[in-house]
């Protein structure tokens, strides 16, 4: 018996196989890579006043996908967040619409540092560094990301 391998022999002598080849960047499991739903990445940044005023809109008989769409118009993310957790709506419409109340808060945002630069005379930047944060989450969402990144990383130890 020789060493030489045949073209079919994947195997070597020992009868063992090659680990599976993964592109650079993908190491674990296979089902870690797994999108998560929104359910699993978004409910636990709605808080309690939140979930309490979308349960008595819901008691009241409110579609909580339209009421999410008038928060969505209005810049309200929170409240968005709150009413597409309850919506039956697929999960890419939901990370849409959460992205597009982030993106309307920013554009708010900008406006009102606008109105302000003209009555008083001066800059505010932080107003514009907020609008920023906000179209960054809009991206963020969008991928099928958290909201803050990092959320659910383990920290590293010293």
């Amino acid at each position: 018996m020789s060493d030489s391998h045949t073209p079919n022999d994947h195997h070597g002598a020992s009868g063992a196989q090659p680990p599976a080849q993964r592109p650079a960047g993908q190491d674990g499991p296979p089902h870690d890579k797994q999108p998560k739903t929104f359910d699993a990445l978004y409910r636990a940044q709605n808080k309690e006043v939140f979930r309490a005023l979308v349960a008595r809109e819901l008691l009241a008989g409110h579609d909580p996908s339209a009421r999410a769409g008038e928060y969505v118009e209005r810049g309200k993310p929170e409240f968005v967040l709150a009413f597409l957790l309850a919506a039956d709506l697929p999960d890419a419409d939901k990370r849409e619409l959460l992205a597009r109340a982030y993106e309307q808060r920013a554009q708010l945002t900008e406006q009102k540092a606008d109105e302000f630069d003209r009555r008083f005379h001066r800059p505010f930047p932080l107003l514009r560094l907020e609008a920023s944060k906000d179209r960054t989450l809009a991206q963020r969402i969008r991928a099928g990301g958290t909201l803050r990144p990092g959320l659910g990383r383990p920290l590293p130890t010293l």
